[in-house]
């Protein structure tokens, strides 16, 4: 038994004699109808909107409904139904005519043959034309997401096709290849030579080298070069990173992403940079140690060895049996006195260079105290501006913000020239402010970058420890300020600014404003 191919058929007919020879047609021809039949544009309208029609199968020229009024109400209705036209009495010149309006197809009533097959033709071209659609809008939907993921890479997706004579192009590129390379898509796409040439001379052959090797061996095509963008003064670091495939004429099509690495390369260059100072730092402060120690180990051998020998010296004579007057004893008591009054000085002075006790009284103190014996020593003017009597630190943050305080004026003295000093020290919001300036010539951005400035270095590197900052600026012939700003407490619980300490300093107005609100709440 042969299945039956089920057919919903619309026809707009009003003899009934014609219905039933076009029924009993396609019954022969293996279709099981269910069908409609209209005769007015009434009609017509509600079977189209309540049903599912395969096909229409309409007379040319009933009395209320032609089929060109068919034909537009299809139309109108953005319906993907074929017409056949089924009529007794129509001319070649009225067949052509609605052929071209739309009608899929037209046969005399009379003649048949040719309906079934007809209505199979039809059936299967609205099927393909279905799934035309279908891939269609789902090819537009792939395209559009497509466009919506490339333009939210950070960087340029490309096709890049080298042919078997070794003739490259582009056969897409995505739009961000105006902002990273300053070329529009399509000129980039026209003119594939343009991109070597933005490449730097010494990364050229390492670029087609390893384009070379990854096009015989069909591996993955890693580059990473620098290069400039026509009319840019900055160099750009490229990552290119693309996957390749034989295709065609023996040709290699790679599909990839450039993105931008310049900041990533930069910072690589800043750690490298940042980890050799240090290591010259450490190697310098070792160095430092050691000769600190030295020192010591002389002083302590000169000056306290010698007395103590001296003083055996002067006890020696008193421990034989020789007879002697009081007055020898006396004077070598007095002799002994005034040695071991020598070593207490000695040490003293020892113990103050290694920590000063001043710290014990407070970093205020410690400040102020350090400032006059450096005024006294090298004869400038140093003046100390501190609106507490006291700031609460702890032992390792007061004797860190000494010691960037005495390296502060140990450069000074150096280097400087200057005549007069201006300290200031003040806690404000959870922060201890300590400010150096002085009159002399001004450090410059060469003094700072020197190799050898490790004073510099080592402050800086103390109050990064300390979660703070350190800030130095100078006007040439004016003068020299230093600036550290650092949490007197921890980090976590200070304000919100302290995490950005760096723009603080850069921001004198608002440091002024902390200034001035300190004083106000201490009124």
């Amino acid at each position: 038994m042969i299945n039956e191919e089920k057919l919903n058929i619309l026809m707009v007919e009003d003899s009934e004699k014609d219905i039933d020879r076009v029924l009993q047609i396609l019954s022969q021809g293996g279709f099981k109808t269910d069908c409609l039949c209209v005769s007015t544009a009434e009609a017509l309208h509600d079977a189209l909107m309540t049903r599912d029609w395969n096909v229409v199968l309409s007379d040319y020229d009933l009395p209320r409904l032609s089929a060109q009024e068919v034909l537009q109400v299809i139309k109108s209705k953005a319906l993907d139904i074929p017409l056949i036209i089924i009529s007794s009495h129509v001319g070649e010149e009225a067949a052509e005519h609605i052929m071209a309006l739309g009608a899929y197809d037209f046969m005399m009533k009379s003649n048949l043959a040719r309906l079934v097959p007809a209505i199979r033709r039809s059936l299967h071209e609205v099927e393909n034309y279905q799934r035309f659609i279908t891939t269609q809008t789902a090819l537009q939907k792939s395209e559009a997401l497509f466009q919506v993921i490339t333009s939210n890479l950070p960087g340029v997706v490309f096709q890049f096709l080298l042919s078997g004579n070794h003739q490259a192009s582009f056969p897409y590129v995505s739009d961000a290849s105006e902002t990273l390379l300053g070329l529009p898509p399509q000129m980039l796409m026209d003119r594939p030579e343009l991109f070597p040439e933005l490449i730097l001379q010494e990364d050229k052959k390492t670029y087609q080298q390893l384009m070379i090797t990854s096009a015989e061996q069909l591996s993955t095509w890693n580059w990473e070069g620098c290069i400039q963008v026509k009319g840019d003064s900055d160099i750009k670091w490229i990552s290119l990173r693309a996957t390749p495939r034989r295709v065609a004429d023996n040709a290699t099509l790679w599909d990839g992403i450039m993105i931008n690495i310049t900041r990533n390369k930069l910072a690589e260059r800043e750690i490298a940079r940042s980890r050799e100072q240090l290591a010259e730092l450490s190697s310098y402060l070792q160095r430092v140690k050691e000769q600190e120690r030295a020192r010591i180990a002389r002083e302590i051998h000169d000056d306290i060895g010698g007395t103590l020998t001296a003083i055996k010296c002067e006890l020696f004579p008193c421990m034989d049996s020789t007879a002697r007057t009081q007055e020898f004893y006396q004077q070598k008591a007095k002799s002994v006195e005034s040695l071991v009054d020598r070593v207490i000085d000695s040490t003293r002075r020892i113990s103050l260079d290694l920590r000063p006790g001043i710290l014990d009284c407070g970093i205020v103190a410690a400040v102020q105290w350090q400032a006059k014996e450096f005024s006294d020593r090298n004869g400038i003017a140093c003046k100390v501006s501190c609106e507490d009597e006291e700031i609460s630190l702890d032992s390792d943050l007061a004797i860190a913000i000494f010691r960037v305080f005495q390296e502060t004026l140990t450069n000074i003295s150096k280097h400087a020239n200057a005549t007069r000093i201006q300290v200031k020290l003040i806690e404000l919001e959870g922060l201890v402010l300590l400010e150096v300036i002085d009159n002399g010539r001004g450090i410059t951005n060469i003094d700072m970058e020197k190799q050898d400035s490790f004073g510099i270095r080592g402050m800086r590197e103390r109050c990064q420890q300390l979660k703070g900052n350190f800030h130095i600026s100078g006007d040439m012939g004016k003068g020299t300020k230093v600036t550290i700003l650092i949490p007197t407490g921890n980090p976590e619980n200070q304000p919100g600014h302290v995490n950005g300490l760096e723009s603080e300093l850069e921001r004198p107005v608002q440091l002024e404003a902390m200034k001035k609100k300190k004083k106000v709440s201490r009124l």
